[in-house]
């Protein structure tokens, strides 16, 4: 038996700081500030990214930025795929999306099926103003005409390989690791 490990490790934990702390840089500058905006995280990793975002904004600005949870399960176009049972999480969004600037928060993006379905989900919530997508990893392979507005790193990958976000709050530490997939199953 071989021990499996990662090929690479894509992002450290200062980077991926650093990395959050360029997009919430990046979301004032093209906000003209945090006035009037909400982040939403895609269930599991986008949840306290979108956290640690709105942390940083409310640092930043002055002003308190709302953050939510969003589960997408029942909007996938896959789900009869995923499981026989799929497991339903917790969508929180404990104010009015209507007419504020929301930015929606996911850990990878990749053929932007997710990115897709949890727009359905979204405007099941409300009308915002608009949607922009913050997005840690982006690794192309897209599947459908999406793409994100912030991006914390671009890492072009095979398809054969496995983009996997740990973050402290889900997993007890902070990285981005690249693996095969058949190192991972």
């Amino acid at each position: 038996m071989t021990d499996r490990a990662p090929k690479a490790t894509i992002l450290t934990a200062d980077e991926i700081r650093r990395g959050l702390t360029r997009i919430a840089h990046e979301i004032i500058e093209r906000n003209k500030g945090a006035e009037n905006l909400a982040l939403i995280g895609v269930h599991t990793r986008g949840i306290p990214l979108a956290g640690r975002l709105a942390e940083k904004l409310s640092e930043l600005e002055g002003v308190q930025v709302p953050s939510g949870m969003l589960d997408i399960t029942l909007y996938r176009d896959d789900l009869s795929e995923v499981a026989h049972q799929p497991i339903i999480r917790e969508t929180n969004v404990p104010f009015d999306i209507a007419h504020r600037r929301v930015i929606l928060v996911d850990d990878v993006l990749y053929t932007g099926r997710t990115v897709r379905a949890a727009l359905d989900a979204l405007i099941d919530l409300g009308r915002p103003e608009g949607i922009q997508l913050a997005v840690l990893v982006d690794r192309g392979h897209r599947e459908l005409p999406i793409r994100a507005d912030y991006v914390g790193k671009n890492l072009p990958t095979a398809k054969h390989e496995v983009v996997k976000v740990k973050l402290q709050e889900t997993d007890g530490t902070d990285i981005v690791e690249l693996w095969e997939l058949e190192d991972i199953r």
